[in-house]
């Protein structure tokens, strides 16, 4: 765990925290004030923000609103080169890179359009590679930009949700993204966090699962930030413990729920767990599954911040942690509770609430069930029809790990198989081995592994067995994908005159295993399809270079088990 050794203050109200302070908010370093501008000439509005819970990961920089417009100039935010420019099928799109002097680097995802000198690196790349996606480290020098130079446009390209600016600033060392408002680009914000409701966990066995005993509490708002228990009894507890947090922040009344910056909680005015979102490592973001709890999200969408870490969660973000933030109270007094929970601005809310341990409340029992797996450790498992290996690292905790099996589906070449269940997320992948029971050879290659819960999982066919690298535990079984990608024209048909047409546009989707591959040709030429995955748009626009009169196109897109979609026609220009 990373630790900021600095002094104690011993104020634990809003108005100080337990580490020092820069402006009333906890930070390691001297972030650089009036470096770098604002990318948009617009009034910055967020719509995410640094920290921010997302599904997968934690949100790694700013997110500003475009009016909700595709086009609008971004600038360099400082002096710098051109580091490396990228066009992505899903995440950040088209994004671009520059590395500054001082040390830092400025990311610009989603966009729309590259300027002039970008472009015409990135299109020498793509012809070069004969792919649409590309990404080219750029020679340091070789782009200079000064601060405000125009590097391209606003869109949402990528798995963006809507027209908007994903900006980061990393180090440029470690490429870890840092809290972009440290180094003054604000966002305009009044507003002290929300704090939804607290969760009370029994962590009798110290092991946290999905049967881990939970107790939400309902709160109350007493107005200026502050919160108390809606019943205001102290809460009952019974041996070790740990408590969880659901808070949002909000710039403005009815505005996005964006992330909070820092949340500390203490007994009897004693530091217990400080989390900070000053700093993020792409490496550890997928670890989010575990600092929140991931049980309780699965099955009702609530994110509760855990104030205690799982063994095996390789996440930086707790600055202080006593005990993992495992509480064990040693006598029957009523204790003080305290959560503080600020935003980057300094804005804050507190949560007083007290606690005591009861003999007479019965804690939920976790009694093991299957197969222990220790987190620190390789872990296999064999049955007659499935082959597991979860290596050491993959765990966040131990396992106390199930599995069973049940008759095959209609569409399936195998038993189904329950490894686990869908409410215990991994770090990292395992390797998955299912033997199918009565796949016919000329299938073979056509297998696939299936989740029951979620479609296609991927694999290969090899030795007797499918076999596939999987971040998932649930219910899985042995199918095959024989039917080929789908090819429908927007606005193109054979024989079409298109000299009123800058591009040509095409809808293209698969039913199972996903897109793999997409080729287009002109007269045997390949040519660059462009391609929006989220959309399922893929489209050329033609070359000034083009002759004038008949041309041929052909379209070739192929998906993960080789099944292969041709479409050809002659056009006129």
């Amino acid at each position: 765990m990373k630790k900021i050794s600095l002094a104690l203050l011993f104020a634990f109200t809003c108005g100080a925290s337990a580490l020092a302070q820069n402006k009333n908010i906890i930070t390691s370093r001297t972030y650089p004030q009036g470096y770098f501008r604002y990318s948009l000439n617009i009034a910055p509005d967020a719509s995410g923000t640094f920290g921010e819970l997302r599904s997968t990961h934690f949100h790694a920089g700013d997110d500003y609103r475009t009016q909700q417009r595709i086009g609008l100039p971004l600038h360099a935010a400082a002096e710098g080169y051109v580091s490396r420019v990228r066009v992505q099928i899903g995440g950040g799109g088209n994004s671009v890179y520059i590395n500054h002097p001082n040390g830092f680097t400025s990311v610009y995802l989603h966009m729309d359009s590259f300027n002039d000198a970008l472009t015409n690196i990135i299109r020498n790349e793509q012809y070069k590679q004969q792919r649409f996606d590309v990404d080219v480290e750029v020679k340091a020098g070789q782009v200079k930009l000064t601060k405000g130079q125009f590097i391209g446009n606003a869109g949402n390209t990528g798995g963006s949700g809507g027209p908007h600016l994903h900006f980061e600033i990393r180090d440029t060392k470690t490429q870890h993204p840092l809290n972009p408002q440290l180094f003054g680009l604000h966002f305009r914000d009044n507003f002290a966090p929300t704090i939804n409701g607290i969760m009370v966990y029994d962590l009798a066995d110290g092991v946290f699962n999905e049967h881990t005993g939970r107790r939400y509490q309902q709160l109350k708002a007493l107005g200026s930030g502050r919160y108390a228990l809606a019943s205001g009894a102290p809460i009952s507890v019974n041996g070790k413990f740990g408590l969880g947090i659901n808070s949002i922040d909000r710039h403005r009344a009815g505005g996005f729920q964006n992330g909070v910056y820092s949340i500390e909680l203490f007994l009897d005015g004693k530091s217990i767990s400080t989390v900070v979102f000053e700093e993020l490592d792409f490496n550890t973001s997928s670890a989010i599954a575990s600092y929140i709890d991931f049980p309780h999200f699965k099955r009702t969408k609530v994110k509760v911040q855990k104030s205690f870490k799982d063994p095996g969660n390789p996440i930086e973000l707790f600055k202080n942690l006593e005990n993992d933030g495992i509480i064990t109270l040693q006598d029957d007094a009523v204790h003080d509770v305290k959560y503080v929970v600020k935003d980057v601005h300094g804005n804050c809310s507190e949560l007083d609430f007290k606690i005591r341990n009861n003999p007479a409340y019965t804690a939920k029992n976790n009694p093991a069930k299957g197969e222990l797996m220790k987190y620190n450790t390789d872990n296999k498992y064999e049955a007659e029809e499935i082959k597991l290996h979860i290596p050491k690292g993959a765990l966040y905790s131990d396992l106390d790990f199930v599995y069973s099996k049940s008759a095959p589906r209609a569409n399936g070449y195998s038993s189904v198989h329950h490894v686990q269940n869908n409410l215990t997320p991994l770090f990292s992948t395992y390797n998955l081995n299912i033997k199918p029971t009565s796949l016919p050879k000329n299938l073979e290659s056509k297998a696939i592994i299936a989740s029951v819960e979620g479609g296609s999982v991927g694999g290969k066919f090899e030795n007797g067995w499918v076999t596939v690298n999987t971040k998932l535990f649930g219910s899985f079984y042995v199918t095959v994908d024989t039917i080929a990608p789908t090819i429908t024209p927007r606005n193109f048909s054979a024989g079409k005159n298109v000299s009123g047409q800058s591009k040509i546009d095409f809808t293209i989707a698969d039913n199972f295993s996903g897109i793999q591959s997409f080729n287009a040709y002109i007269d045997g030429k390949w040519v660059l399809m462009e391609y929006d995955s989220k959309n399922r748009h893929l489209w050329h626009r033609f070359d000034s270079g083009l002759s004038k009169g008949k041309h041929t196109f052909k379209l070739v897109v192929k998906d993960w088990k080789d099944n292969e979609k041709v479409y050809e026609a002659s056009f006129t220009r």
